[in-house]
């Protein structure tokens, strides 16, 4: 009885932490499949490999994407790993004062190995 009382709150500890983990679980496949429904062409998308393209035909359980003008692969559903949103296509303006910023130190830098020769 005694060994009882000590292992009943283990197995009612691993029993929620199951519990919890499915229900983490579904929840994230429920948004894929939430995604993969809302897919139109014209769409922005991430691949599961990172590649960035623009939907341009959907079957039932395959994707037409738009990798360059042009031209068009086929991808299965499950490799579309989100959209992209307008404002994360765009750069941010702080980005292009640093590319700057990095030239500017480049050109420098190589001024000064012409001048030390």
């Amino acid at each position: 009885m005694n060994s009882l009382v000590l292992f009943l709150p283990f197995v009612l500890i691993m029993g929620g932490f199951m519990y919890l983990q499915s229900r983490r679980q579904r929840r994230a496949m429920q948004a894929t499949i939430d995604l993969h429904e809302s897919l139109r062409p014209g769409d922005r998308v991430h691949t599961t490999s990172g590649l960035q393209a623009t939907v341009a035909a959907i079957t039932e359980d395959t994707v037409d994407l738009e990798i360059a003008p042009g031209v068009v692969t086929t991808w299965m559903k499950l490799a579309i790993r989100d959209k992209i949103l307008p404002e994360d296509a765009e750069a941010p303006d702080d980005l292009d004062e640093f590319d700057d910023e990095a030239a500017d130190a480049e050109d420098g830098a190589d001024r000064r190995v012409i001048g030390d020769s």
